[in-house]
């Protein structure tokens, strides 16, 4: 399948889900994961009409940025906005400050710290969603659920980082549903904190084997990789 049509059967199940759910697929933003994608299947994808683009490796990422700029500087074609979906660590802080428009991997304060002295120093405002665990499961990345109202609280003592919304990759299963109830959390939580944070609007949640579910949810950010760019390529 090529990208114009993988993109098309994806905006249509897109727009299923959010029907099912009471929504406009307007309010869905479909996120290319480009995680060991070769870079020809990412500007096919862009050029076909892909608006944002999530990456989990720096340098891979860097390496990306410049194939794609290469290979749309002489069309009509926008660059993509680029979203960094990776376990942030500080040392990884300052070139994500430079190279991303948004962070969906925040978990802890001393990494917002980083983040708005990194881009503050390159004049640069960025977009951060925090990392929840869901699943409680030690091997993953994100904060626990009881930490993120103060996390989201810290937020209003960084400038150049403004905390839009929340994120989660809940336990794998091969069945959809039973993913459900870590997205309704995720949306339960979002809620919760709304009227003390109206700019926290974002739920990126749901990945190509139940981003359906995650739509239905409230999913307002869709993290879909092999089902937009075919199989990745062994390591």
């Amino acid at each position: 399948m090529n990208a114009q049509a993988a993109l098309a059967a994806l905006r249509a199940r897109v727009r299923n889900a959010a029907a099912r759910g009471g929504r406009s697929a307007e309010e869905v933003t479909l996120l290319g994961v480009a995680k060991s994608t070769p870079s020809s299947r990412v500007i096919a994808a862009v050029r076909a009409g892909l608006r944002d683009v999530g990456e989990n490796y720096l340098q891979e990422a860097a390496a990306r940025r410049s194939d794609l700029a290469r290979q749309l500087a002489e069309s009509d074609t926008a660059p993509p906005r680029w979203h960094f979906i990776g376990r942030l660590q500080r040392n990884k802080a300052r070139a994500v400050a430079q190279l991303f428009d948004a962070v969906h991997t925040l978990d802890r304060r001393e990494l917002g710290d980083a983040l708005e002295r990194h881009a503050a120093a390159a004049g640069r405002t960025i977009d951060a969603l925090v990392q929840v665990n869901t699943s409680g499961e030690t091997q993953k990345g994100g904060a626990a659920p009881e930490t993120v109202p103060d996390l989201v609280a810290a937020g209003a003592a960084w400038p150049h980082v403004r905390i839009t919304g929340l994120m989660a990759i809940p336990a794998a299963s091969d069945d959809p549903e039973r993913t459900r109830p870590a997205f309704a959390m995720l949306r339960a939580l979002r809620d919760s904190l709304r009227g003390a944070h109206p700019a926290l609007v974002e739920l990126s949640m749901g990945m190509s084997g139940d981003f359906e579910v995650a739509i239905e949810e409230g999913a307002t950010i869709i993290r879909v990789g092999t089902a937009l760019f075919g199989p990745r390529e062994s390591a």
